[in-house]
């Protein structure tokens, strides 16, 4: 979502600076398919090739981000208009990855959505939307699944997949 990467960056530095990347390829404004995901001693040749042809077999799809909501945990996110092509992908990553449930199983539900904030004496949903207002809704097509490293200092895409074949 390039038209809200700043504003995620930022909120990112806020939170802690640590967590954001130089690298030009990392996206920090982003829609998480499949997280956590294995350490970097189980992505090996075989792994990395299932993740390929899983992104190889997904047709590129437009996306639209237009509703801002809130989880019960505080979390201030972007929901998509429709979740069916993220919940399908993630589907696929974790029948094929079952030691990888999403979000480490602590939610029933899986939600795809783009983080933008979170709730405290400063933020509200409301000020949150007022905020990214002009950049909403936010249309992209996903074209790519990348395999993002989080690491305080050293985020970074390990790999990159373009989606179709």
């Amino acid at each position: 979502m390039p038209q809200l990467e700043p504003f995620v960056l930022a909120r990112t530095r806020h939170y802690d600076a640590d967590y954001a990347s130089a690298d030009p390829c990392f996206t920090h404004a982003h829609v998480t398919a499949l997280g956590p995901f294995l350490d970097l001693d189980a992505l090996t040749h075989a792994a990395l090739s299932e993740v390929g042809a899983i992104a190889a077999t997904t047709e590129p799809f437009d996306f639209t981000l237009a509703t801002v909501d809130t989880f019960p945990n505080g979390i201030v996110h972007l929901l998509p208009e429709s979740p069916a092509p993220f919940a399908a992908l993630t589907e696929r990553l974790w029948h094929a990855f079952p030691q990888c449930p999403p979000y480490a199983g602590a939610f029933a539900d899986v939600v795809p959505h783009l983080t933008l904030d979170a709730l405290s004496d400063e933020v509200t949903e409301e000020s949150t939307r007022t905020l990214v207002d002009s950049f909403v809704p936010a249309r992209c097509r996903a074209e790519r699944l990348d395999l993002a490293w989080y690491e305080p200092g050293r985020c970074r895409v390990l790999h990159s997949w373009r989606l179709g074949s």
